[in-house]
């Protein structure tokens, strides 16, 4: 008793440091270790989450201690520093804020609260995006309207950044395609994760949200991701091994964290979000990517989107696994948010129809099995270029979609063609 006594009289001193603004986690460590007294209270910190994590016993002393460490760095400053998205040394920060929000997690897996910052505080990147989807429509590149998701690509043709980083994940997502070699997950991931941290959200949601009217444009933006690679595996696992691969990530819990907060539907509100906020829903479930726990479109012709894990075989948890599972195929605040993002006001019945009539019928040719690793072979050679007929000339596999993709008026005035008796 006297002795946890004596640090808490000790560690009341850190208290007093640590009444600052909020920062980032790193600024705010450092100012706490600059400090003789708040570095010792943080140390003790740290050797609890270890142990907790390491799944070590603590005897009644040790547990004091941990618990005293906690309230006294709670109430400070530390325990509102947040991290950025595209920060140097992301995954440090996040640690530090684990460390802070260490009891969050004990026993059940919704998190609480977001490591990062709002997005409406962040920095947002001026792009040309604009400037070069005019490009495109005014070139031979946009010989397709009705597929979006090749405009959309082409548009990141023309961005050194987003052609680079998209090259980039790219050829380490497609090693060992159609061989016996598995690829590199783990650097697929990283791959992924860059292209989504790295690139503005005007090219990377216009890539990833495409509205489709097709089945052949919606293989383009399912297969987005490289999903044999960062999504499925040879067999499918449990959703609550996904769960527990990802809490021992610090960002892909970071990442479950924002998009719990994000994407928290609700019934109580028209657009079906409790933030109200769509444009963060999206950027929390764009952060999913290149995690354990990456999500991504189920089929060609529908925007419903799922882990790949399964709740078979749960046991008395199937309850849990069955929640971690609708955090993305029943959520109504995602849901509206990329259909928002697609400006695609359907109806359920006009998405019910779409459905059926997208899955009735057969696109074919050779332009759909194109891969993804072709084409990024001939997309590393094209440079931007300030003459749009040079750019309408550019060489990409990806061209190649154009002429099978079937526009919807056309079909609806060829269906009684079809139909009608000889």
């Amino acid at each position: 008793m006297g002795l946890a006594l004596l640090l808490g009289l000790l560690l009341s001193r850190a208290g007093d440091l640590l009444a600052l603004p909020r920062s980032d986690c790193i600024a705010a460590e450092q100012l706490c270790l600059s400090d003789s007294t708040c570095n010792a209270t943080y140390r003790i910190l740290e050797n609890c989450v270890l142990a907790k994590t390491r799944f070590l016993p603590l005897d009644h002393d040790s547990r004091d201690r941990c618990l005293n460490a906690e309230l006294v760095l709670g109430n400070s400053s530390l325990l509102h520093c947040k991290c950025h998205r595209r920060m140097r040394r992301q995954e440090h920060c996040l640690r530090i804020f684990w460390t802070i929000h260490s009891s969050m997690t004990d026993g059940y897996f919704n998190l609480e609260t977001s490591p990062y910052e709002n997005p409406a505080n962040e920095e947002h990147w001026k792009t040309d995006y604009n400037k070069l989807a005019a490009l495109v429509s005014g070139s031979q590149l946009a010989g397709d309207a009705t597929n979006p998701c090749l405009k959309a690509t082409h548009v990141c043709n023309l961005s050194k950044k987003c052609v680079r980083l998209r090259t980039d994940y790219a050829s380490i997502c497609t090693k060992g395609a159609g061989s016996d070699d598995m690829c590199d997950r783990r650097k697929c991931h990283r791959g992924l994760r860059n292209f989504f941290e790295k690139v503005p959200e005007d090219f990377t949601k216009r890539i990833l949200f495409c509205p489709c009217q097709d089945e052949l444009c919606g293989e383009r933006r399912r297969k987005t991701i490289v999903p044999d690679c960062s999504f499925q595996y040879n067999t499918k696992p449990n959703c609550l091994w996904l769960l527990d691969s990802c809490l021992e990530d610090h960002i892909c819990k970071s990442r479950l964290a924002d998009f719990q907060q994000n994407c928290q539907p609700t019934d109580m509100s028209p657009d079906g979000c409790s933030q109200h906020n769509h444009a963060a829903c999206l950027q929390a479930y764009m952060g999913m990517i290149g995690t354990p726990m990456t999500p991504n479109y189920v089929s060609n012709f529908s925007v419903e989107v799922s882990l790949w894990c399964t709740c078979e075989s749960s046991g008395n948890q199937k309850e849990k696994c069955d929640q971690i599972l609708s955090m993305f195929e029943s959520n109504k605040c995602l849901e509206n948010a990329i259909w928002s993002q697609m400006r695609l006001k359907q109806t359920a019945l006009e998405r019910q129809e779409e459905l059926f009539y997208s899955s009735s019928l057969s696109f074919q040719g050779d332009s759909a099995s194109t891969s993804l690793a072709s084409e990024m072979s001939q997309v590393t050679e094209v440079k931007t270029q300030r003459d749009i007929s040079e750019h309408s000339s550019m060489p990409m596999a990806s061209s190649v979609y154009s002429g099978a993709a079937i526009s919807w008026p056309s079909l609806a005035l060829l269906l009684p063609l079809l139909l009608s008796p000889p």
